[in-house]
């Protein structure tokens, strides 16, 4: 039984799990951020090589 209660107890799982969460949120920050320079880049490249 203190097996179990000590088990309750833990929150370093709960820990693990809410930093795995916010490397996720992270994750998605940069790949939205990425995603929409690169199609800033794409156009403005498009736009020079257009005028050479």
């Amino acid at each position: 039984m203190s097996k179990l209660i000590a088990f309750a107890k833990n929150e370093s799982g709960a820990t693990a799990i809410e930093y795995g969460l916010i490397a996720a949120l992270v994750g998605v920050a940069i790949i939205t951020a990425v995603t929409t320079l690169g199609t800033k880049l794409s156009s403005t490249f498009g736009n020079v090589s257009g005028k050479l």
